[in-house]
């Protein structure tokens, strides 16, 4: 079978340590190699990331011009700073390179609708790390809700929650100290919140309304935000993020990354099923689902664990090899409901509609 040879342009500890050795199972000790896809290759603007990728066997690019040039790599996964993700998708589809990117789209609505277009009048599959959809706790999740087991749902709470920015190397870091890279609280992890709301619920948030959390760090974005919203069907729900939340230490914050659902019935708790785990036996927190019914609690386990980011990798490649080309518009929806939350928390939390 044909495999989809990729290429990784920003080399950091996400891509690494995600992307790279779960999503591509280049960590050969815990994962089997991938069906439809293969990292060949990365690159990064910081050269000493060089020998990182050559211990994962990985062919080092000096550059990424030097990955558009190779007629060996098919696609390219944007890893790098927000504000560099457009500029670096829209040059790997015009060297004929097929792109997955690191959320968000871009950190502008015009540059995620140029990026769209490009990927038509190119016929090339674009496609944003939503990867939280594809944890197997959520896919269960999103089923027992389907299944009427809660009774009548008329509320929800997606929540993350964490330190972070409290010391100068992270306060320093693009995701605490440029407002222009859509970091912060609300477009680093509420934009989670909102796609799996939506994934959830399986209906697009219309509307919302935000309010930043009290100012009590020294970053230049916002410390944290409340974000109110409605649904194409009418459910509304909330979201709670925050870089300003101690949260006891790793293991409370872990948990603390997750949802409640509430119905007449019972509430689905998820406890650590907003994150970067996909529910395995090694991973440092136990994802856990809960389904309470108010006198008793049942703990719910998927049939198979699957991971996120290969999930995500191998929906690209597949859309490739099946001729059926992604458009990358959950992420341009996604990057216009952050907009619309900044917009509403900077007009004293006004209700701000949403195409």
């Amino acid at each position: 079978m044909k495999k989809i040879k990729y290429a990784i342009i920003g080399f950091g500890g996400i891509a690494e340590k995600r992307i790279t050795k779960e999503g591509f199972a280049c960590d050969t000790a815990r994962f089997g190699a991938l069906e439809k896809a293969e990292l060949i290759g990365a690159a990064d603007v910081n050269p000493a990331r060089q020998e990182a990728a050559e211990a994962l066997g990985l062919k080092w690019y000096v550059s990424t011009d030097a990955i558009l040039a190779d007629p060996e790599i098919d696609a390219v996964f944007v890893a790098t700073n927000n504000l560099t993700h457009a500029e670096i998708a829209e040059k790997a589809m015009r060297a004929g390179k097929h792109v997955i990117i690191e959320k968000p789209i871009s950190t502008t609505i015009e540059d995620a609708k140029k990026l769209v277009a490009t990927a038509k009048e190119t016929g090339l599959s674009l496609a944003v790390d939503h990867m939280m959809v594809y944890n197997s706790y959520n896919e269960l999740a999103k089923e027992t809700v389907a299944s009427g087991k809660l009774g009548t749902v008329n509320d929800s709470c997606f929540h993350m929650e964490f330190s972070y920015g409290s010391v100068p190397e992270e306060a320093a870091t693009w995701r605490c100290s440029s407002v222009a890279e859509m970091g912060g609280p609300i477009g680093d992890v509420a934009s989670h919140c909102m796609y799996m709301a939506e994934f959830m619920f399986n209906s697009e948030i219309v509307s919302l309304a935000c309010v930043y959390l009290p100012k009590m760090m020294d970053i230049k974005a916002e410390d944290g935000a409340y974000l109110k919203y409605t649904m194409a069907d009418g459910m509304s729900g909330s979201a709670k993020v925050a870089f300003s939340e101690a949260r006891g230490g790793l293991g409370g914050t872990l948990g603390n990354l997750g949802y409640e659902i509430y119905g007449s019935d019972a509430v689905l708790r998820g406890y650590g099923t907003l994150f970067q785990l996909s529910g395995y036996d090694d991973e440092p927190f136990k994802i856990r689902l809960e389904l309470d019914k108010f006198d008793s609690q049942d703990s719910l386990e998927p049939a198979e664990i699957k991971n996120i980011y290969q999930q995500v990798i191998t929906h690209h490649a597949e859309s490739i090899l099946e001729g059926t080309p992604l458009l990358a518009g959950d992420g341009v929806h996604n990057l216009e409901l952050c907009e619309a939350a900044h917009q509403s928390a900077q007009s004293n939390g006004a209700v701000i509609e949403v195409e």
